[in-house]
């Protein structure tokens, strides 16, 4: 298993609107970033991510999970872009901001800190350990809860 950021802003997709998509989930489009395509590329079914809520709030909101591999973006067809699919599997009780992982030492290193416009980008074992119990969360809840139906 492998761990992921998606970043997205509230008013356009917010965390609330994940949760409301249900085990399903949806697809994460309108990437376009060849970095961010080539993570998507990477992803599995399974693999664990955060739900970043940037720009309003600017913190680590939820869990999610990839529940389709890459494939094309319908919001481009004929083109390159690709995107996967992912399903909400729980809030982080506590948010955790882009200020509290900044202060966080052992996070120092992480993509989010060092570059914060990547909108999907990977996570280190350590990072997202680190963030869940930053976040009030149990790490290997985090990363074996089903996604709820």
């Amino acid at each position: 298993m492998r761990f992921w950021l998606f970043k997205s802003e509230p008013s356009t997709w917010s965390f609330e609107q994940q949760v409301a998509e249900g085990a399903k989930g949806t697809e994460w489009t309108g990437v376009r970033n060849y970095g961010a395509r080539n993570f998507m590329r990477e992803m599995r079914v399974g693999d664990r991510g955060f739900f970043y809520h940037s720009n309003e709030g600017k913190a680590v909101v939820g869990i999610v999970a990839v529940s389709a591999p890459a494939h094309p973006d319908s919001t481009a067809p004929g083109t390159a872009w690709e995107c996967v699919d992912i399903a909400a599997v729980c809030a982080v009780p506590k948010p955790v901001t882009l200020e509290a992982i900044k202060a966080e030492p052992a996070l120092g290193e992480m993509v989010l800190v060092n570059n914060s416009r990547l909108s999907v980008q990977p996570v280190t074992e350590a990072e997202f350990t680190r963030i869940c119990e930053m976040g009030g969360l149990d790490p290997e809840t985090a990363r074996t809860a089903p996604v709820p139906a």
